[in-house]
């Protein structure tokens, strides 16, 4: 019988061959909703190093990703707001040259991912044509208007927060924590979510990210 339940965060995040040093790690959230709080703490005790972080921003504040960057495991960041009122960590890392950042605007990222979850290698956005994030770029003319060939992201790892799981891996996402983590389930090689409620079953017409893009579940207290 399928059950992808795990009894804890530190079980959830166990035994995982891609979670291992220089793994490229997708991390849900948007401001302070929809991060995988839980996972990261478990992910932040394995002491990684050489991560590459993929998530909408470098730390929103103090006790999120940022413990990550703070503790040395991320060695390059690809996001949309490095810079954060409430978290330094990654301006002082970055100052001071220990973390690489590849800066791509939102809407981009979240394409970027998507499109890694779709099988698609890349496609052309106006987006940042003109800018310094077009720097070393293709670009191409479609119909008298320049756009930019953006490549896919995939990770190894996801880490996303939901609101209800089943067995099956079903998930669904309250309001705006329904954010990357949709796209980021089905453009990683293996995901794993954390639950506000762990449910016998989710209603088909309410399932947001199918089970067969998660591969564990774990319910976290909130």
């Amino acid at each position: 019988m399928i059950n992808k339940q795990y009894p804890d965060i530190h079980a959830a995040v166990a035994d995982i061959p891609a979670l291992k040093d220089g793994a490229t790690l997708l991390c849900g959230g948007f401001g302070g909703a929809g991060v995988p709080h839980g996972l990261i703490q478990a992910v932040l005790e394995l002491d990684l190093r050489n991560l590459t972080l993929v998530s909408n921003n470098a730390g929103s504040t103090d006790i999120d990703i940022a413990l990550l960057l703070k503790q040395g495991c991320v060695g390059k960041v690809i996001c949309s707001f490095p810079r954060a009122s409430a978290s330094t960590v990654f301006e002082e890392l970055y100052a001071a040259g220990k973390v690489e950042l590849e800066v791509v605007p939102q809407g981009t990222l979240a394409e970027r991912i998507r499109a890694g979850g779709a099988g698609i290698p890349g496609f052309y956005t106006a987006t940042a044509y003109g800018t310094p994030l077009a720097e070393g770029k293709e670009i191409r003319e479609f119909n008298g208007r320049h756009y930019l060939l953006e490549e896919a992201i995939r990770g190894d790892i996801a880490l996303i927060h939901a609101r209800e799981g089943d067995r099956w891996g079903n998930l669904t996402y309250p309001m705006t924590s329904r954010n990357f983590g949709p796209v980021m389930a089905t453009a990683a090689d293996h995901t794993i979510a954390e639950v506000r409620e762990f449910v016998s079953a989710i209603d088909p017409e309410n399932v947001v990210t199918p089970g067969i893009f998660v591969q564990r579940v774990v319910e976290v207290s909130v």
